[in-house]
């Protein structure tokens, strides 16, 4: 009988190239399954919402965590730049710029980001337009005008000038502000916490949680469902298309982690206003379902079932919470107009 050795020696030249191909084809397809599940799971961690920051203590610590007592203004200050940092630094950075994978390929966490950078924009707005001037006359603090200008520089920009580089800037210009804040050189720094001030940001708050709110009942494509969320004299909306519930729904939950987080830091600096007007426990409420609407969500997909049927409807749940918050900010509002 032939060896093994000798059975080799008579295969063909067709056969040996054949196996050797087979050995190569096997090779290319165990690297192209390595190489998705690596790209598959820095997508599922780089789709992780970041965990909520404790305004209080951010503030501390940018001051070395010593025992300062915080100008007005400070708070509310540290917690958006805490917000624009989160959006920068979380894992895998900003995406919403991304020219590779799996950056590239991620579409729910780019919505999300815009939702934090709405947000954000609106606080460096109110902080630039209300928060920093006494009456409509007086002078803009620079610093200010150059952070909003920043913040509002293209979202989507990756060539230079990076998205993230002019973020950045407006970064430290928040900062300069801050610290002149603190130490109370700079006569333009200044952080006014008079009801009025509070009720302009408040009026910009309600028009976008109230836009979120019929956007995500028209997600929701059930009339009885629908109602829940909205009020009967609001105008219909057509139903959201299926590939478009997931982008709603990111987007308010962005713009609503955000949002928590500058809430938070206002309770503190307008602290003595809102105990004058008794408006603390609208606050507070309005906390409470913004903390909802951020919390985790377990499921990788976004449902969108009806009734009490097997599935879960993601896009209600969060328009019930952001419909609540809405209704607290009005009351919050109102309170401060008139308690």
């Amino acid at each position: 009988m032939m060896n093994e050795t000798t059975r080799e020696f008579q295969k063909t030249p067709a056969q040996v190239a054949g196996r050797r191909g087979l050995g190569f084809g096997i090779l290319i397809g165990g690297i192209l399954l390595l190489l998705v599940m690596v790209i598959g799971g820095l997508g599922a961690y780089w789709s992780v919402q970041p965990a909520h920051l404790d305004v209080s203590e951010e503030a501390l610590l940018r001051f070395d965590g010593e025992d300062v007592t915080l100008k007005p203004g400070v708070a509310t200050v540290s917690a958006v730049m805490g917000v624009a940092e989160a959006l920068l630094d979380k894992p895998g950075g900003y995406l919403s710029n991304d020219m590779l994978p799996p950056g590239l390929w991620m579409d729910n966490t780019p919505h999300w980001e815009f939702g934090v950078l709405t947000e954000l924009r609106d606080s460096v707005g109110a902080l630039r337009n209300d928060f920093s001037r006494s009456q409509t006359q007086s002078a803009e603090n620079v610093d200010l005008r150059e952070a909003e200008s920043q913040f509002n520089f293209d979202a989507s920009s990756w060539m230079l000038p990076s998205t993230e580089g002019e973020y950045r800037r407006g970064l430290a210009a928040l900062q300069r502000y801050m610290n002149a804040l603190m130490s109370g050189t700079d006569r333009s720094a200044q952080f006014h916490t008079r009801a009025d001030n509070l009720t302009a940001y408040l009026q910009v708050v309600e028009k976008r949680l109230g836009s979120y709110a019929q956007s995500l009942s028209a997600s929701v494509g059930d009339t009885e469902l629908t109602a829940a969320l909205v009020l009967q004299s609001a105008p219909s909306l057509d139903q959201t298309a299926w590939d478009q519930i997931d982008d709603i729904f990111y987007e308010a939950r962005g713009y609503s982690w955000a949002l928590l987080h500058t809430m938070q830091a206002l309770a503190i600096d307008f602290a003595d206003v809102l105990a004058d007007k008794n408006a603390q426990r609208s606050l507070q409420q309005v906390l409470r379902d913004l903390q909802g609407a951020s919390l985790p969500k377990w499921s990788p997909i976004v449902l969108n079932g009806h009734g009490y049927g097997l599935f879960s409807n993601h896009s209600l749940v969060m328009g019930s919470y952001i419909s609540r918050a809405n209704a607290a900010v009005i009351d919050l509002r109102v309170l401060l107009e008139r308690g």
